[in-house]
């Protein structure tokens, strides 16, 4: 098998690298900046994709599947945000076994105040440390990211890999 694996020059190594350390650091980084106003990256993204669509819910599933996280997660991370009133969960309308998230007004309120700190930390963590040039390529490329994964028919998933939480 190691004779078929093409491994990676070593300025694809050194780039790939440079890609995982400064996400990490990145994702740190919000992450610190949002706790510092008493909510989590993960809490913010949730809230953030409910307040854009239709009516302010989505269902779990939907949710799940827009922030990259695991439906457990979600569910424990809408619990949290549901026992501070900023969003509820419902039974989905269309059929009794899935459950929609919907944010409250309260919910809202408090994503106004959080919207600000999070772009004025993402502005000083990313963007601003590029030129628009850059960031307008690195945009492109990690797009092109998102669409082989989507595309990529051996990409496992997640309830049929015994390892990985669906």
């Amino acid at each position: 098998m190691a004779e078929t694996v093409r491994w990676l020059s070593e300025d694809e190594q050194s780039s790939w690298r440079a890609y995982l350390r400064a996400s990490r650091e990145l994702d740190a980084a919000l992450d610190r900046d949002l706790h510092c106003h008493g909510i989590s990256l993960s809490e913010y993204e949730l809230v953030s994709m409910l307040s854009e669509a239709d009516g302010g819910r989505l269902r779990m599933s939907a949710v799940a599947d827009l922030i990259v996280q695991s439906r457990s997660r979600v569910t424990h991370t809408a619990a949290r945000l549901e026992r501070r009133g900023w969003v509820a969960r419902r039974p989905a309308p269309d059929d009794g076994r899935g459950v929609v998230l919907e944010l409250t007004d309260e919910g809202r309120g408090a994503l106004e105040h959080l919207a600000v700190a999070h772009v004025e930390s993402v502005r000083r963590h990313f963007v601003d440390v590029m030129s628009p040039e850059l960031f307008r390529a690195l945009g492109e490329a990690m797009r092109a990211v998102d669409e082989a994964y989507d595309a990529d028919p051996t990409t496992p998933d997640p309830t049929q890999c015994p390892t990985m939480d669906a």
